[in-house]
Parts: structure tokens; C-alpha cells; sequence
């Protein structure tokens, strides 16, 4: 690079971190577009709409209260994929979407959920069961519901219909585009769905679509349609398709459903966990920053401007795509900010490195990027393909994580391996070429011989998990239940309380929840905040008829509440059994992902079997924590959990990164025991270094957080701890035991030329 090249790379840098500054604090225009305050975020640190459906079967079964909530699940997550649908008492349905100030505008996009049915348009007995009445310019029944299901008219209902989506076709290159609804039928509803369509053929007839209480779409039918594929046409722009897409999904619930009531509802933290978390990371990126030019000098700084250019393109992209930001998804975003710091630990240790073996500046930064690329390739794709998958197959909670940890991927390496390089080559090419400023001579270390110590290692590890399941199992037998799990995972209590005065969310925080706590022994309390009104909404773990007697009574000794206006209704958890089922699915298919991804890019079964090894070792260990601390099990469990996934991987892809590098390398005199004591000592530094940069991030977010961020923050660090103890312990140590002792292949026979020379020998 030239040195006006240099002068204006570091001037493009300059005014690129000055436009992001200005873009996430003030943003552009009266809307102030892209302004971190403009950020979309999840009840916890916002509130939102509140929405609470009422059956209107009066007693109805466990099984379709279950698929109605999760059906309602999937149709709310294109509002937020922060939105929660739960069971309130034994007919009632709560909705909770974030970031929304009007109920109304919900429900009218929401549409009210009623019942859907597909109507054959002559009935058994010949007569016609619908009929176009050109007064109202609407087709309309000739029958009641009741009398079209008691003839067979009615050929499916909402229940039959798997999912319906909005598209476009067209039937030539020439020809004008179509706007159509794609239907998707059950099993049972393909079958139905082909004698209906036969009949319908036969005898040149449609079928109509009634829903909530008129038609919305009556099609003809052109063809027997007996593959369970069914397409509506006639729509008159995309909107339209949409609405009657969307229509149809949402009368595939099994139960009809009336609104009851809507509120909208404060941040479940208050003000105070969201100016502590921000004030947290800003003070942990200082400390990384600082950390970073003190170890690697020039380097150092250039990182450092790539991690505040890093900061602030997430800040716009989490505008830009419209993600719900929640605690979940600021673990994502931490742990992008430790790949990102990973990434250029990775790139000048190898540049150091390349100094100390005497290497000329310009030729060690290039070979110390090129040598550094693959270990980080390797690690970010590893991890997006999970995160990726849990963006497909996740719901909620899970579906969030993974936006901003897929986000948080991209952006690392764009800053790690364009705006580094950058930034370091224009430091060079505008003259500051001394090697002392760009990394101190690092003294060649003598193999540490970690492999000696590998039983020792396992045991430990082995002792640990046993404990966890051991703990478990006590627990459980004491009543405790495995593992403390809060009402996100198994329901509780929701008291609404009308105080006779308007409290802020802070002084419920400091006055009104140690009360709670006190009463009900739960130190988790929730808390939202009626707008507009002195309703406050507190959710507990459930409560006995003792508990409510004593919740109520200390409302009314303390407060002067009039125990009229305090009502109570146990609600099911916000994570539901299809939910969790959703995750673990997810987290398996990513799991086999990665292992086939390591198993391809290593050419080796045993990399990527050790690699899945070191991940449920962190899982498991992590879990024992849980277990023997009694920390509140949520949907903060579930991201903390794919939060270490994920750093762990991307730990054990850099160990693997080296270990391949070396048996490239490796001399005939040298054993491989020595080659994996070597590749885990060379790599030390970044082990050590990684993980203390993604800790100081979380331990300072635990020190000054509220009591719900720090049970958020302390598995966090337990799992960071980990991470960095299986990547120098047992990663190495796992994959020497399955290539020497458990999964042996034949090695290549050494072949050597032999010269016209030596033949004649």
C-alpha cells in the first residue's frame, strides 16, 4: 500500500467510527432513523401489547389448548420472535408482543381467531349450500354450520390446513404475474381434500372458504388435487394473498377464541437493568480495548478501532432488520464481540510469532493474516451454520439468540478481516514500520505436556457432570425438582394488583417485590406495568391457597390495596413442551451440522467426534453448575446455553486449526504427542486471552446488574470458564485418545524416489 493509500484508509476509518457514532446516537431526520434508542426491544426491556383470548368452549381439552397456544406461537413470532402466547387459568390464552404501544393495531392485523371451513358448494341432497347474492355482492350460506356438518358438506376444516403462505406465479415469460395463496394440507386433510376436489371436478363446481362467519375466498376447482398441494388464485395484489393467507393460518386452531381483554404493559427490568446493562458493556469494551493496545501495541489499536466500527454496525443492523433485542439477544451480541476479539487474538499472536522468528513487518502482518485465515473461517462458519439452523428450526427465545448471534458472526469477520488489515497496512504504509510497536518478541515456550495430564483431566471433568446428575437427582427426590426452573418453564402464578396510587416500575422494584419475595419465597419475580393505569401484573412461581392469603394480605397491610382488586390465575410456562421441542431439535440437527462441516474441511471422523465430545463436556458441566447453585432456569437457560455451543466450538476449531498445521510440518523424530503439546502450548495465549476479554465482558454486566441480569451473567461466566478449560485440557487431549487408541487408521506408507543413480547402486 501506498502512503496515500495509508492516509486515506485511516481517514476512511475515521469517518466511517464518527458516521456510526453520530448514526446510533442521534440518527438521520425528525424519525431519527438508526438511533440506538430506536432499537426494537423485548418485554423485558420494553413491554409491549398485551393480549389476553378467551375460549369459546367452555371446558376445553388439555391437547388442543397445547396446539392452539403453539399454533398462536408460530403466527405471532412475524410481529417479534420475542413474542410469548401462554395458558392463563383453564379457558384463557395470553398474548405478549413487544415493542407495540397500540393493542388495537394488533388485533385488527391479528384478525380475531374463528373457525375455518372448506364448503363443497352442492350438498347430499342436491340443493346448493351457498349462493351468490348480488344485493350484497357476496356469496352467503344456505344453511347453517351445523346442517352442512351433519350432511358432509363441510369437506376440511382449519385443522386439515398445515400452513398457507402468499406467492406469486406465472404461467408464461409474456404473461401477466398471478398473486395466489400456497396451501399445504395434513395427512388426513390431503385425503379429504382428494375426494372433495374429484367430486368438485365432476360435477363443475367450487369450493368455498368460509371463515368467521362470511366467505373469503370461493375458488373453482379446475383439477383433483390429490397431493396435498392446493393453490388459491384470483387475488388482486400480494396484500390481498397475504391477508387470506394469513386468515387461513390463523383459523387452523383447533379452538375458537374471543378477545377478552388487551393492555399495554411496561419492561419487565425497569430502567434501571437496562441503563446497568448498557453502562456494563460500555465499561467491558472499554476494558477490552484497553487490554487489547497494552498486549499488542499498534495492533492492538488497529483491532481496537475495528471492535468500535464492529459495535457500531451492529447497533445499525439491529435497526436496519427490525431484530427484537432481549436479553437472549445480548448474549448473542456478546458472544459475536468475543469472536470478534478472537479473531484478531488469532491474527497477531500468528504476527507475533512471525516477528520473533525474524521476519521483516510487511512479510510477517501478511503471513500472520494468511496463516490466522483458516482457524478463523473455520471457527465463524462453524458457528453460524448453528446458529443458522437455530434460526430456521427455533421458535422465540431460540429464533432471537440466533439472529444477532448470525448477525454478530458476519460482521466479526467482515471487521476482523477487511477493517483490521486495513487499518494495520495503512499504519505501515504511512512510515511506522518499527517492529517493537507491533508486538513484543514473544519467547519460544517449551511444550507444556498437557497430555500427561489427561486422565486427570477426564476424571475431573467426569466427577463434575456426575455430581450435576447426582444434585439432580436429589433435588428431585426432595421435591425440588431437578433444576430451579422459573415459570418461563413451568408455569406459575399472575396476580394483578390496582394500587391506589400510580408506583413507578423502579419503586415496585425497591418497595413492593422484597415484599413478594418475602410472601412467596421466589426470588424471581416478574413484574409489568399496566400503562395508564395502577394495575401492576406480578408473576411468580405457583402459588397455594396460603400463598395467595398471605401475597394478598401483605398487599393490604402494606399498601392499602382493597383485596377486591387483587386477582390471581395460575398460567402455564411462556417456553412450551413444542418450544423446547423446537430448540432441541434445532440444536441437534446444528450439532450433526457442524460435525459434518469439521469432519469435512478436517478429512478426519475423529476431529469432528472430539470436537461434539468437548461441546456436551461444556453443556454438562455448565448443567451441574445449575444444579448445585439453584440458578433460576429460564429462558435465559436456553441462550446461555447456545451462548457456550458456540464459544466452545469455535475454542476447539482453533486447537484443531493448529494440530492440522503441525502434522503438515511435523518431522519424522517427532511423536504426536509431542505435535498436540505443541499446537495446545502455541495456542495458549489465545485460549487465556479470549476468554478473559469475553469474561471481563460478563463479569462486569454481573457486578453492576440487576438480580435478573446477574443470573443471566453468572452461568454465563461459569460456561466461559469452561470453555477455555476444555479447550486447553480436553479438546487435544479427546482427539490424541480416539486417533491413537479407539479409532485407529492405517497412516500413508512413506514413499521416497529413487534416482537413476541409486538404481545403478
Amino acid at each position: 500500500m501506498k502512503k496515500s493509500k495509508g492516509i486515506i484508509s485511516l481517514i476512511v476509518t475515521a469517518a466511517l467510527i464518527a458516521l456510526l457514532g453520530f448514526t446510533t446516537i442521534v440518527g438521520f431526520g425528525s424519525g431519527e432513523t438508526g438511533a440506538a434508542k430506536n432499537i426494537h426491544l423485548g418485554l423485558d426491556l420494553e413491554g409491549g401489547v398485551s393480549i389476553t383470548y378467551e375460549t369459546v368452549k367452555s371446558n376445553p381439552s388439555a391437547e388442543d389448548m397445547s396446539d392452539t397456544i403453539y399454533k398462536l406461537q408460530k403466527r405471532v413470532e412475524q410481529y417479534s420472535t420475542e413474542a410469548t402466547v401462554y395458558q392463563e387459568g383453564d379457558n384463557r390464552i395470553n398474548i405478549e408482543i413487544p415493542g407495540v404501544t397500540d393493542a388495537n393495531v394488533i388485533l385488527d392485523e391479528l384478525g380475531q381467531p374463528g373457525s375455518l371451513y372448506f364448503i363443497a358448494q352442492t350438498g347430499s341432497d342436491g340443493s346448493e349450500n351457498y349462493s351468490y347474492d348480488s344485493t350484497s355482492g357476496a356469496y352467503k350460506l344456505n344453511k347453517t354450520i351445523d346442517e352442512l356438518q351433519e350432511d358432509g358438506s363441510i369437506v376440511l376444516t382449519g385443522t386439515d390446513v398445515q400452513n398457507a403462505q402468499a406467492g406469486t406465479t406465472q404461467q408464461s415469460a409474456n404473461s401477466a404475474k398471478e398473486y395466489v395463496v400456497e396451501l399445504t394440507l395434513t395427512k388426513d386433510g390431503t385425503t379429504k381434500f382428494a375426494d372433495a376436489t374429484t367430486t368438485a371436478v365432476a360435477g363443475n363446481q367450487s369450493i368455498g372458504i368460509y371463515y368467521d362467519g362470511s366467505f373469503v375466498s370461493v375458488p373453482s376447482v379446475n383439477s383433483a388435487i390429490t397431493d396435498g398441494e392446493a393453490q388459491i388464485t384470483g387475488m388482486e395484489d400480494y396484500e390481498a394473498a397475504e391477508t387470506l393467507a394469513s386468515t387461513i393460518r390463523i383459523g387452523g386452531l383447533n379452538l375458537e377464541l374471543q378477545e377478552l381483554r388487551s393492555n399495554v404493559v411496561g419492561a419487565q427490568l425497569g430502567q434501571e437493568a437496562i441503563s446497568t446493562s448498557l453502562k456494563a458493556g460500555l465499561i467491558g469494551l472499554i476494558i477490552v480495548l484497553i487490554f487489547m493496545c497494552w498486549v499488542y501495541l499498534l495492533p492492538g489499536l488497529a483491532s481496537s478501532l475495528a471492535l468500535i466500527i464492529y459495535t457500531g454496525l451492529i447497533m445499525v443492523c439491529l435497526n436496519a432488520f427490525d431484530v427484537t433485542l432481549t436479553l437472549p439477544g445480548i448474549a448473542g451480541i456478546i458472544l459475536g464481540i468475543g469472536m470478534a476479539v478472537d479473531a484478531n487474538v488469532i491474527i497477531f499472536a500468528r504476527v507475533r510469532e512471525e516477528l520473533t522468528a525474524g521476519k521483516a513487518v510487511i512479510t510477517a502482518l501478511k503471513s500472520g493474516f494468511q496463516k490466522a485465515l483458516s482457524a478463523i473461517v473455520d471457527g465463524n462458519i462453524t458457528t453460524l451454520i448453528a446458529a443458522v439452523v437455530l434460526w430456521l428450526k427455533g421458535s422465540g427465545t431460540v429464533k432471537g439468540f440466533a439472529q444477532t448471534l448470525a448477525m454478530g458472526i458476519v460482521i466479526s469477520m467482515f471487521t476482523a478481516l477487511v477493517i483490521t488489515r486495513m487499518i494495520i497496512f495503512a499504519f505501515y504504509a504511512i512510515g511506522i514500520r518499527s517492529p517493537k510497536v507491533y508486538g513484543r518478541e514473544k519467547k519460544v515456550r517449551e511444550p507444556i505436556n498437557f497430555l500427561q495430564k489427561k486422565k486427570i483431566f477426564f476424571i475431573l471433568s467426569a466427577v463434575v457432570i456426575a455430581a450435576g446428575f447426582i444434585l439432580m437427582g436429589v433435588n428431585s427426590a426432595n421435591g425440588n425438582g431437578m433444576l430451579n426452573e422459573s415459570l418461563e418453564f413451568k408455569g406459575g402464578t399472575s396476580t394483578t394488583v390496582t394500587f391506589n396510587e400510580d408506583y413507578s416500575l423502579e419503586d415496585i422494584d425497591s418497595d413492593i417485590v422484597p415484599i413478594i419475595e418475602n410472601v412467596t419465597g421466589d426470588k424471581n419475580v416478574q413484574v409489568q406495568k399496566v400503562q395508564d393505569s395502577n394495575q401492576v401484573i406480578f408473576k411468580t412461581q405457583t402459588q397455594d391457597l396460603a400463598t395467595r392469603e398471605a401475597f394478598n394480605k401483605a398487599m393490604v397491610d402494606n399498601f392499602k390495596v382493597d383485596d377486591t382488586l387483587i386477582t390471581a390465575e395460575n398460567i402455564s410456562s411462556t417456553v412450551s413442551s413444542e418450544m423446547r421441542s423446537d430448540a432441541l431439535v434445532a440444536v441437534l440437527i446444528a450439532t450433526i451440522c457442524m460435525l459434518l462441516y469439521i469432519w469435512f474441511r478436517f478429512k478426519d471422523i475423529r476431529f469432528a467426534g472430539s470436537a461434539v465430545l468437548a461441546l456436551v463436556h461444556d453443556v454438562l458441566v455448565v448443567l451441574a453448575f445449575y444444579a448445585a447453585a439453584r440458578v433460576s432456569v429460564g429462558n435465559t437457560f436456553i441462550a446461555c446455553m447456545l451462548t457456550i455451543v458456540g464459544y466452545s466450538i469455535n475454542a476447539t476449531i482453533v486447537i484443531f486449526d493448529r494440530i492440522r498445521e503441525e502434522l503438515k510440518i511435523k518431522k519424522r523424530t517427532d511423536d504426536l504427542e509431542l505435535v498436540v503439546n505443541r499446537s495446545i502450548t502455541q495456542t495458549l495465549t489465545r485460549s487465556i486471552y479470549t476468554s478473559l476479554t469475553t469474561f471481563v465482558m460478563v463479569a462486569v454486566l454481573y457486578v453492576l446488574g440487576v438480580s435478573s441480569i446477574k443470573e443471566f451473567a453468572l452461568p454465563l461466566m461459569v460456561g466461559i470458564v469452561c470453555g477455555a478449560y476444555s479447550s486447553v485440557c480436553i479438546t487435544g487431549a479427546l482427539w490424541y485418545v480416539l486417533k491413537t487408541k479407539v479409532v485407529k487408521q492405517a497412516e500413508p506408507v512413506q514413499t521416497q524416489k529413487i534416482t537413476k543413480k541409486e538404481k545403478k547402486k
